[in-house]
């Protein structure tokens, strides 16, 4: 199926899911359009209002006119379009016509792991992300308390790993997070 089709295909799918019952998400993948429930514990929105806070204090020094948010983000002639939990961009691109931001104008996307699918967040988005040529790949695991980060893609893979514990102030491209104040997931994932 050409990404076109693709395309139409999940936007069919966005208007199926806002009549739903819960938080759903669409995606196009490497296998298609993909209809996920987003089920996110509230340490969850915690870690991710911390990260956007402190990027978007940062970007007004380092890139002014960029914003930490949460759109969807694609790059057509990969036939890829996702959904992050962050992403750096300009702000104006949220004001522009269409339903997604060119992956070429991300800066970096952050993921925060969720207990219910940690798998989507490593080896599709890995891979996914830096052949979208995004330069920077943030990912929080509160059920681990660990961050990693990624950088340098070349080739449809990123040439740089940093790992880091919660408690650390890392760099992440231009940036320090200061993860002093993330917690981890309790025993029920929360």
């Amino acid at each position: 199926m050409d990404y076109v089709r693709m395309r139409a295909f999940a936007e069919e799918l966005g208007t199926l899911a806002e009549r739903l019952v819960g938080v759903w998400r669409v995606e196009i993948g490497p296998a298609g359009p993909v209809l996920a429930l987003r089920r996110r514990p509230k340490r969850h929105a915690g870690a991710l209002r911390r990260l956007r806070a402190q990027l978007d204090e940062q970007l007004r020094t380092t890139h002014p006119g960029h914003i930490c948010a949460a759109p969807h983000i694609e790059h057509p002639a990969l036939g890829r379009m996702r959904l992050p939990d962050a992403a750096l961009v300009p702000e104006a691109a949220l004001d522009e016509p269409g339903p997604a931001v060119d992956a070429t104008r991300v800066l970096a996307v952050v993921e925060v792991v969720t207990p219910a699918t940690p798998e989507s967040d490593r080896p599709e988005r890995l891979a996914d992300y830096p052949a979208m040529g995004i330069a920077h790949y943030l990912i929080v695991d509160p059920r681990t308390g660990t961050i990693e980060t990624h950088s340098d893609p070349c080739k449809g893979r990123y040439a740089r790993k940093g790992a880091y514990i919660f408690g650390d102030t890392l760099p992440f491209g231009p940036w320090l997070i200061d993860t002093a104040d993330f917690r981890r997931y309790g025993k029920a994932g929360n």
